[in-house]
């Protein structure tokens, strides 16, 4: 046998392999769906990569407690600023109506 059929033979018996692999794998993905069904596998991986990221948030939060409450306090302020600024105005005009108009 040349070094020609010799590779050759080779790489055939890889791909026969490689073939009975995904073979394999396909059946049990079938199997797999067959058994918890698309919308199972869906909802399982979502709920995980769902608290993957929340245990990841968790953590940047525990690591930055300044950064996190700054934050909090700027969209309170935020969607308090009328009031405030209401407040603000009162305050300003009440000084302004005291003196006398010109």
């Amino acid at each position: 046998m040349s070094d020609l059929e010799h590779r050759l033979a080779e790489d055939k018996a890889l791909r026969d392999a490689a073939l009975a692999l995904f073979k394999a794998d396909l059946a049990l993905v079938r199997a797999d769906l067959d058994e918890r069904g698309l919308a199972g596998r869906i909802k399982d991986r979502v709920g995980e990569s769902t608290m993957e990221v929340l245990d990841d948030a968790v953590d940047i939060a525990e690591d930055n407690k300044g950064k996190v409450a700054a934050g909090i306090a700027a969209v309170i302020l935020w969607f308090a600023r009328g009031p405030i600024l209401d407040a603000l105005g009162r305050l300003i005009g009440d000084e302004d109506e005291d003196e006398e108009p010109a």
